[in-house]
């Protein structure tokens, strides 16, 4: 999500894992057999969903859920419109795993904790990474509700997840970031926009630690290093899901203007209303994403 959502307080949220610490794969593995007990199918992908875009779920066919907490080593969302599940079905023909809710770093998770539903799904067997957020833009052309699909990104979290020892298995020491997000899947992005006349921008993602949304000052800087919309979710995930082979997708919904010129106070209500306004046009994209998938 842009995260630009307040997390809702509970006391006895799981403590985060130690800083730069990952999960170990036995531990993924365990998690991994933890949903192949109800759900034998190998995911033909898997899709992340963020602030206020729970309702593409209700694309999903043949769903079985499972809750974050019955899966080893999940952590808990405490965001408000993160539901905190996995949906397995299938979407346009295909198998697909679903997360409805992320972690993120300002909920007190170190991110081995974000990142560890990924590494599950790597291991699940999931080729393609399909990730949503919402986000402000710092575009003052651009609009909220547009769709901007994720060509590039900024990590200004502060941490990495990969961070730590390295367990070859799941990936190199070095991971190549030169094209994160792959450009045969952004075409077909843009062909499955097209054809349903959807207008996609295409940018630069900028993930900051929040919670709180930023100054006229910091999207300024935002702005002047490159970034065209701003976040604080996503980067982490995606950088494992690269370290872990798997082809990445990455689609932002513009949910507010961060134009330090024009700044004007938001409200978590505006966020999510503009993210679900924008949700029949990001589950066509998906939707026909998923179906030009290799079988």
């Amino acid at each position: 999500m842009k995260a630009r959502t307040m997390q809702r307080a509970r006391p006895n949220a799981k403590s985060a894992s130690p800083r730069g610490g990952t999960h170990t794969l036995p531990g993924i593995r365990a998690a991994a057999r933890a949903v192949r007990a109800r759900w034998k199918h190998t995911p033909h992908a898997a899709i992340i969903l963020g602030t206020g875009l729970g309702k593409l779920a209700e694309a999903i066919e043949r769903v079985t859920v499972i809750a974050y907490a019955t899966i080893p080593g999940f952590a808990s969302s405490t965001v408000e419109s993160h539901a905190g599940r996995l949906l397995c079905g299938t979407l346009a023909g295909k198998h697909v795993i679903v997360m409805q809710g992320r972690l993120h770093r300002y909920e007190g998770y170190g991110l081995g904790d974000v990142t560890f539903p990924v590494r599950v799904l790597r291991e699940l067997g999931a080729p393609v990474l399909i990730v949503s957020n919402a986000c402000g833009t710092l575009r003052g052309e651009w609009r909220p509700g547009d769709l901007m699909l994720i060509d590039d990104h900024i990590n200004l979290l502060g941490d990495n997840p990969l961070v730590g020892p390295n367990d070859d298995r799941l990936g190199p020491r070095f991971p190549d970031m030169s094209q994160p997000y792959d450009a045969a899947l952004r075409t077909a992005a843009r062909s499955v926009a097209t054809r349903e006349r959807i207008t996609v921008r295409e940018g630069v993602y900028a993930a900051v630690a929040g919670p709180n949304l930023e100054t006229r000052a910091e999207y300024a800087m935002l702005r002047t290093v490159g970034a065209d919309v701003v976040g604080m979710s996503t980067v982490p995930e995606v950088i494992v899901a690269v370290h872990g082979g798997m082809r990445v997708l990455g689609i932002s919904i513009v949910t507010d203007m961060c134009v330090p010129e024009t700044l004007a106070v938001t409200t978590l209500a505006a966020i999510v209303a503009a993210a679900r306004a924008a949700e029949p046009a990001l589950t066509a994209i998906v939707r026909g994403v998923v179906a030009g998938l290799p079988a």
